[in-house]
């Protein structure tokens, strides 16, 4: 019987699906540090200066994108850039179903706690 996929692609593969899988864990968990620190910060620091809490909260802002993006696309770019594209939108692919997958998961928690 002919193997469709030789053991090399089907570990490749299978290591650019735990890679997306990693990645959108980071992802998860990040944001959820974020959100916790949100909603907590209030108890740190209490009554701040309005001009200041906006500039922090606009460095959060950017600092997050900085740090979601590198887990998002900078291994794919990596890829890409080595002439591995297939490989590249692979990974990005993994990673977005995995982020989509966290998504429909925290919308069911919200409507069970509904």
């Amino acid at each position: 019987m002919m193997k469709i996929f030789s053991n090399k692609n089907n570990n490749e593969e299978k290591d650019l699906v735990l890679l997306g899988i990693l990645h959108s864990v980071g992802v998860f968990l990040y944001v959820a540090l974020v959100v916790w620190f949100m909603n907590s910060a209030g108890k740190f620091i209490g009554q701040t200066n309005e001009m200041l809490a906006g500039m922090t909260m606009l460095m959060i802002f950017i600092l997050s994108a900085l740090i979601t993006s590198s887990l998002v696309l900078g291994r794919p770019i990596l890829y890409y850039l080595d002439g591995k594209k297939k490989q590249a939108l692979k990974l990005l692919f993994y990673t977005t179903a995995g982020l989509f997958v966290w998504l429909l998961l925290a919308i069911g928690e919200l409507m069970l706690l509904k």
